[in-house]
């Protein structure tokens, strides 16, 4: 068998194997994860304790995001940093207000203004210092 090369996938193929790719990490920590077929109060899954006292909503992402119909939701949102091979675990809400402490510009962008999200695929020094409690691995 022949390992498949992330870059040759399609978008869809691509969301599969980070949801299982991730999952893996999930169980590592004693989560179980259920994929959803759509987005239940704005996840993608639920990850599960293995004792079954907690879950966590969790949205996967393929970069960086930050989008206000996660507002108040108590989501969690997941994403894999291909430039440093990590991958973030975090509180939507909670990383927003302090990230927009340091880049003040999100809540000014026009994607925010126009579409109402914001996101990036590359991770400035001040964003990684925010996530470094959010690694996930």
């Amino acid at each position: 068998m022949k390992k498949v090369k992330y870059s040759d996938l399609n978008a869809r193929q691509k969301e599969i194997y980070n949801f299982q790719k991730v999952s893996a990490i999930f169980a590592d920590f004693g989560y179980t994860t259920v994929k959803l077929s759509d987005d239940w109060m704005g996840a993608d899954f639920i990850a599960i304790s293995f004792n079954g006292n907690k879950y966590l909503k969790v949205q996967l992402k393929g970069r960086l995001t930050f989008e206000k119909k996660y507002h108040n939701k108590n989501i969690y949102i997941c994403f894999h940093d291909q430039t440093s091979d990590s991958w973030y675990l975090y509180p939507h809400d909670k990383v927003l207000k302090k990230i927009t402490k340091t880049k003040k510009g999100i809540k000014s962008s026009k994607s925010w203004k126009n579409v109402g999200g914001y996101s990036s695929g590359v991770l400035s020094i001040d964003t990684k210092k925010i996530l470094s409690q959010y690694l996930f691995r």
